[in-house]
């Protein structure tokens, strides 16, 4: 029980690293992850050891342990990869040329998203309002919104549900509802149907 306890702690006391980045004060951004140039919204969590390299995050998103989304290119037109012949701060510091290197393609996560641990996320990537990834995907083509997708490489598993219902929810953007009508809405939140229905009642 102590050893269990010290490696929790030990796990939560390390160092986090956000560089050039925007994230929403009732974000969290677990110990041991890497963050830069991403922007993450409001109510969205990243669990320890990701990787998140230039993307925008959405709203009430879930990020679960060891996810790594984007990353540098390496310019696999050119006679070599190496580092050592491009411009930038990088693990070798020799350099024999300084050859500007091609922009990061930005990533976008929706709003609700949940992905699952250990998941990789190709740079460039966009991934719909409510979808699910499961856990060591390999996500390289955009997800459709409220769709479920898992493997590797990521395929479609399956909607999370009818076609009328994602388009409910879609235009809902329930997401973007301030605070207090959200507290209204939580009580329906284990039922799609009534929290749509809730939504419009309150709106009426």
């Amino acid at each position: 029980m102590i050893g269990y306890l010290w490696s929790k702690l030990i796990k939560k006391i390390r160092w986090k690293s956000i560089a050039s980045s925007e994230i929403d004060r009732t974000s969290k951004i677990e110990a041991g992850s890497q963050v830069v140039n991403t922007v993450m919204d409001k109510y969205s969590f990243c669990g320890y050891d990701c990787k998140i390299i230039n993307c925008k995050i959405g709203k009430y998103v879930s990020i679960a342990d060891g996810v790594v989304i984007g990353g540098a290119r390496h310019p696999m037109e050119w006679v070599s990869m190496s580092p050592v012949f491009y411009h930038g701060r990088d693990s070798i510091k020799k350099k024999f040329a300084e050859f500007p290197r091609e922009d990061d393609k930005r990533t976008v996560i929706g709003n609700d998203v949940w992905i699952g641990e250990r998941a990789l996320i190709k740079a460039g990537v966009t991934i719909g309002d409510g979808a699910v990834i499961g856990m060591g995907s390999v996500v390289t083509k955009d997800i459709g919104s409220y769709e479920i997708w898992a493997g590797n490489p990521a395929k479609k598993i399956r909607d999370r549900f009818s076609e009328n219902l994602k388009e409910d929810l879609s235009e809902s953007k329930w997401w973007d509802l301030p605070d207090n009508e959200i507290q209204k809405l939580a009580v329906s939140i284990r039922s799609p149907e009534e929290f749509i229905n809730t939504m419009r009642a309150i709106k009426d």
